[in-house]
């Protein structure tokens, strides 16, 4: 079996793809067979990590940076064009050695140790490419961002499609679609922006702290990003039905998804802009809470900001108002109420008298920077524990 390739170098950028195969009846031969090429090493570990269950049109091996015998880049398992299946992508870094070519791709020890020495992975990479690559998935109970939603704060926007995968139906229902506003599409945190299609165009991933990332994709008018450093707030281009890579876009939007140590996780329970994001059933009917504020698929979402990693959001569950108390608990005094949706700072917590709310029974009482109490049971906080610490 002969695999032919098909291969250009174009300012800086290698893209690859796959040609027919066909069987032949191959000469004696005396000499070696020559070592894979990079194209053919990082499409193997494409076929090898993409969703079997996903369609393909292909593979790109996308090269931004090369310096001597490292390069690094990306490599995308290409779909159908007009199919709701999205693509899938990878930053790789790879250094060729006597045996051939080394590749590792996010989330592989491999591609933490080869960055660690590579010459084209800069200072401020390094680090963020060793935090994503041995820490446990899906959030460890922690399900604080500190992201708002990817547009401007105080602004409102459509959601479309409520939670879903990031290739559409399959799970986890990482992803939502939103629409609408001004159109333009900015960084739901601070972090580091590449360019994930080899053309430059359509989808852009940022790696955050803590092992977060979020990815854009049908974007139009995108930046240029190769280890860009963003800000919270960042342009990164506006809402569009770009399919470079594959997939499907009915109307413009942004296909918005979340990812935690390399991989895309559910984005359920995750708060982003004060809306804690909820699944249903079925992919794309899934809802947001703010407070006990819902909106469903074609409802309009409020950019609240990021939530601090020591604020809560009030949820009355169902009601208009959550007591506050002198003590952390209901023998105490009343000292006033707080409405449903408000964003609180919170200095401390203790255990006090146990309550039911929207996320489960809580013996958690939590002090407000007025010096009041709430009970946790009645408060999205992210945490089932303390999230500024104990109180004396």
């Amino acid at each position: 079996m002969r695999i032919r390739w098909i291969a250009v170098l174009s300012a800086g950028v290698l893209v690859s793809a796959t040609a027919t195969t066909a069987v032949a009846q191959s000469a004696p031969t005396t000499e070696s067979a020559a070592p894979p090429s990079l194209e053919q090493v990082v499409t193997g570990k494409v076929n090898a990590a993409a969703k079997k269950s996903a369609k393909r049109a292909g593979t790109q091996v996308n090269v931004s940076r090369r310096s001597g015998d490292w390069v690094f880049g990306t490599a995308v398992a290409v779909t159908p064009r007009g199919e709701d299946n999205h693509p899938e992508g990878w930053l790789f870094v790879a250094r060729k050695d006597a045996t051939g070519w080394q590749v590792g791709f996010e989330g592989e020890q491999a591609f933490a140790e080869l960055s660690a020495a590579s010459p084209v992975v800069t200072a401020k990479e390094k680090p963020l490419f060793n935090q994503t690559a041995f820490a446990p998935q899906a959030a460890g109970g922690d399900y604080r961002t500190g992201m708002r939603l990817p547009f401007a704060v105080g602004h409102s926007w459509t959601m479309p499609g409520g939670s879903h995968g990031w290739g559409g139906s399959e799970t986890p229902y990482s992803a939502i679609d939103l629409a609408g506003g001004n159109g333009q599409v900015l960084a739901a945190r601070g972090g580091t922006a590449y360019t994930m299609c080899g053309n430059g165009k359509g989808w852009i991933r940022v790696i955050h702290d803590r092992g977060y990332a979020t990815d854009y994709y049908h974007l139009h008018n995108n930046i240029a990003a190769n280890g860009l450093a963003v800000s919270e707030g960042t342009f990164l281009g506006n809402i569009g039905t770009d399919i470079s890579c594959g997939g499907a876009a009915g109307g413009a939007h942004v296909h918005f998804a979340l990812r935690q140590n390399s991989a895309y996780v559910g984005i359920a329970g995750h708060n982003l802009g004060g809306w804690v994001f909820q699944n249903a059933s079925t992919a794309y009917n899934g809802w947001a809470l703010h407070g006990s504020t819902q909106r469903n698929p074609g409802g309009s979402l409020y950019n609240y900001g990021a939530l601090g990693f020591t604020q809560g959001v009030i949820d009355a569950f169902g009601g208009g108002t959550v007591n506050k108390r002198t003590g952390p608990g209901t023998g105490y005094a009343l000292a006033g109420s707080v409405a449903d949706g408000t964003t609180v700072n919170i200095s401390c917590s203790k255990t006090g008298t146990s309550h039911t709310g929207r996320w489960g029974a809580s013996s958690l009482w939590n002090r407000l920077s007025d010096g009041t109490w709430v009970s946790d049971a009645f408060m999205w906080t992210g945490l089932s524990g303390p999230v500024n610490g104990t109180c004396p």
